[in-house]
């Protein structure tokens, strides 16, 4: 009776991972939220910058995961086709990278390059 139980709970464990969401988001050491986009995100995502043709923002800091972007720089939305997981972000664009930004702190979560 105890294998079958153990057996059955297994067997849960590794289903309830094969259905894991394509954007998934894990925590740091640094406390900091750090997202993992899946490729074909990424795809959408560089492709949405340039056939908008979205013009960079200029800042005397570098903008970097993990740190905060200056109150000068203005966060935009996140387009509802990076996948719902990701519009609660909003993004900056600096030096030919998209950059996710946590809008309650503006800390940088993670760079697409």
């Amino acid at each position: 009776m105890n294998k079958l139980l153990l057996t059955a709970a297994m067997a849960a464990m590794i289903s309830t991972g094969a259905m894991a969401q394509s954007t998934v988001v894990t925590t740091t050491g640094a406390g900091h939220a750090a997202v993992q986009i899946e490729p074909e995100y990424r795809t959408k995502i560089r492709t949405y910058v340039t056939e908008h043709k979205v013009r960079p923002v200029e800042s005397r800091e570098k903008i970097v995961v993990g740190q905060s972007v200056p109150r000068e720089v203005e966060l935009e939305a996140v387009p509802a086709d990076w996948g719902p997981s990701l519009t609660k972000y909003r993004y900056v664009y600096s030096g030919e990278r998209v950059m996710l930004v946590d809008p309650s702190t503006r800390t940088v979560v993670q760079e697409i390059d």
